[in-house]
């Protein structure tokens, strides 16, 4: 925790949804900074001030006047453009843009160049961890930008991130981010043909689960989702309509480097099939549906 006596400063945080509104809490109450927040529904905002204090703006470049930092956390690639490219306008020179959300490395780079030629800093900043990991504070934080500003940002970044790590120049942080989504993507998967053999094989799975579990087929997602697909249970945070965003990037982004993508492509219909069958909203281990329907 950072000792507000000394480290306090005024940052600014443009957008709280599901992962910002913690993430922005956790600099107020953890970090002891002085938080302005924005956030195109007014009353998200007021909720947050409500709750963590600090102040709220009308605007993007009214939240991001005075701030040494600036986070953004939004939807997409136009969104990052019109709320960073808002703010930036507004800003003083030497300003940092940590930007949160999951989008193309080409908006990162992009933003990049924009910021450096107003005499700012640009950080794409994606995070993994879901809903939880924003509400506990421990998130993974994956930067791509310039080094200097990854060390003065990092330790606002560490007030809601277990792990903060500088990944390379811009667009390096949102590449990694590309790796995290293949990697969930298969495997949630194999654990949803997993339990669903299982299923049909007549085992308990829950008891499958405790064993495999132990062995090499163990990981995050076995420990924290298996025995809830087996309970028909989906609704914790993360989306399938945000899943298929991130695969969409990734897709993008492979057929730009020529890279061989065919189980997240498939897993990437997969979720397609999920959708039309109503389960945009459930979370990604809903994989599981489509197979015992």
């Amino acid at each position: 925790m950072a000792d507000t006596a000394t480290d306090s400063r005024s940052v600014a945080f443009l957008g709280l949804g599901t992962m910002g509104f913690p993430m922005a809490g956790h600099l107020a109450v953890r970090g002891g900074h002085r938080v302005t927040v924005f956030n195109r529904t007014a009353a998200k905002a007021e909720a947050w001030t409500a709750r963590f204090g600090g102040a709220s703006a009308a605007t993007p470049a009214e939240a991001a006047r005075d701030a040494e930092v600036v986070f953004l956390c939004v939807g997409g690639d136009d969104d990052v453009r019109a709320v960073a490219g808002a703010a930036m306008g507004a800003m003083k020179p030497g300003t940092i843009v940590a930007d949160h959300s999951t989008v193309s490395a080409t908006v990162s780079r992009e933003m990049a160049e924009l910021a450096r030629a107003r005499g700012l800093f640009f950080l794409d900043a994606p995070v993994s961890g879901g809903q939880a990991g924003a509400e506990n504070g421990v998130l993974t934080v994956m930067v791509g930008g310039e080094a200097d500003a990854f060390a003065r940002a990092q330790p606002l970044m560490a007030c809601y991130g277990r792990s903060v790590t500088h990944m390379g120049p811009a667009g390096a942080g949102q590449l990694t981010k590309m790796v995290n989504q293949i990697c969930i993507a298969g495997l949630l998967q194999g654990l949803a043909e997993g339990m669903a053999f299982a299923q049909k094989a007549g085992l308990d799975g829950h008891k499958v689960v405790d064993v495999i579990g132990k062995g090499a087929a163990q990981s995050w997602q076995m420990d924290n989702r298996a025995k809830t697909m087996l309970d028909g249970k989906f609704d914790f945070g993360f989306a399938v309509d945000w899943m298929r965003k991130d695969l969409g990037i990734v897709l993008g982004e492979a057929r730009n480097n020529g890279a061989s993508l065919s189980v997240t492509a498939l897993v990437d219909q997969f979720y397609a099939e999920v959708q039309a069958m109503g389960g945009n909203r459930l979370d990604t281990s809903s994989l599981m549906t489509r197979m015992t329907r």
